[in-house]
């Protein structure tokens, strides 16, 4: 084989296992002359390959999934009669009657919504997007109604849309890519992505790397999908149009205040997706620990914890918080976990207690006789059932410490 003949079977070759990204040639001037854009995840990995195959396992890559790409993004089937059998059994709390209720077929559904806790499924009416108002629960395999009376009064691109897909776009009512791509993190890429890799450092100031933000404005990025309320920039939005990460949330966002019915009483959540709202409140938040002390979002590597936690369970907590010595609530909870205590399931995502507190203090049981709230000793099995007046006094009388005389005079705080 000649040369120039080798020559060109390499080029073949190269370009057959090109990605489709790397194959339409990007038009470098013409990107760095207009604002930044979207490009999508796709166009990311070219370059951060490690770093996609790492989001592409957390729940933030499968956060709306395209059916028509992925039938197996539907975690259960479409069966009407299962979904109105289901729905027989909680027709005294519909708002509507059950022959009212909408019931979507397969071929409706465009995409899920979900894969953890429950399911949703948009439907498409008169080229708008609109969340069906029947949802899945997975861990009890049962359908529940969502918003029955009132879901074709919910665009949802506009109520919900900018915290399930990247890129979206309110007045062409499009969206760029399905989920929480890499760019509702790091901020559009398309200048990033149209400099040349050996130009490093401008590159680098391209992009936002939230690792590298002052800890008060990157954890505002979490903050923008994890909390809950209204739009300032657009009225009627359920999610922060107009923010985009390094920016101050405030400006775009206001979050739910005491007194909204995702809120118990004493302020602490209610609801999914309000980490923000309770780390707000948290002793956490005065001290600098936010969320990414805790979480990470694509580490590199093996698969994360549950939670995508830095390290797995206790270990985590103690990293910081030392114990000295079991004494105390600590010295009978030895079966349990900081998490149980400190970060109660007293949320709900799908079924009630499902969502964890991220207030991170041990709720006792007289809050609970008090308010209403849960406490962190009956989300326990072994003591769900117990008197709280008992279970209250027994807290009492562990915590409760003596001086060298024997005199009670130091009371702990969980």
């Amino acid at each position: 084989m000649t040369s120039s003949r080798l020559f060109v079977a390499v080029l073949c070759v190269m370009a057959f296992f090109v990605s489709p990204a790397l194959s339409q040639e990007l038009d470098s001037n013409k990107l760095l002359a207009e604002p930044k854009a979207y490009v999508g995840s796709e166009v990311c990995k070219t370059c951060h390959l490690e770093h996609y195959d790492a989001w592409k396992r957390t729940l933030h890559s499968k956060m709306l999934q395209d059916v028509s790409k992925n039938e197996d993004a539907l975690v259960v089937e479409l069966d009407k009669e299962v979904m109105k059998t289901d729905f027989e059994k909680i027709k005294d709390k519909l708002k509507v009657g059950l022959d009212e209720v909408y019931f979507p077929d397969r071929k409706d559904v465009h995409y899920t919504i979900g894969s953890q806790w429950k399911q949703r499924y948009l439907v498409k009416k008169d080229g708008t997007y609109y969340i069906a108002p029947t949802q899945f629960n997975i861990d009890t395999g049962r359908w529940v109604n969502y918003h029955e009376h009132d879901w074709k009064e919910r665009p949802w691109l506009k109520k919900c849309g900018g915290c399930h897909a990247t890129g979206v776009d309110l007045e062409q009512e499009t969206f760029l890519e399905p989920g929480v791509g890499c760019e509702a993190c790091h901020g559009p890429g398309s200048h990033h992505a149209a400099l040349p890799t050996n130009e490093t450092f401008e590159k680098r100031a391209t992009i936002v790397n939230p690792s590298k933000l002052t800890g008060g404005v990157a954890v505002q990025i979490c903050g923008a999908c994890h909390n809950r309320g209204k739009a300032t920039q657009v009225k009627g939005a359920g999610w922060p149009v107009g923010y985009r990460p390094g920016k101050a949330l405030e400006t775009y966002y206001r979050s739910i205040a005491l007194g909204d019915k995702h809120l118990y009483e004493t302020g602490l959540s209610k609801g999914h997706h309000q980490q923000y709202i309770d780390w707000k409140s948290s002793k956490h938040a005065d001290s600098g620990v936010n969320c990414m002390s805790c979480h990470v979002v694509h580490q590199l590597g093996n698969p994360l914890f549950a939670g995508k936690t830095k390290v797995e369970g206790d270990k985590l907590c103690t990293s910081c918080h030392e114990q000295v010595a079991d004494v105390g609530a600590h010295s009978v909870h030895s079966f349990g976990n900081c998490a149980n205590c400190h970060m109660p399931r007293i949320a709900k995502s799908a079924e009630s207690g499902d969502i964890r507190s991220h207030v991170f203090t041990a709720l006792l049981p007289k809050m609970t006789l008090a308010t209403g709230v849960p406490n962190s000793c009956q989300t326990c099995h072994q003591h769900k059932d117990e008197d709280l007046a008992d279970l209250q006094r027994r807290w009492d009388a562990l915590t409760t410490r003596k001086d060298a005389a024997g005199n009670m005079v130091i009371k702990a705080t969980p």
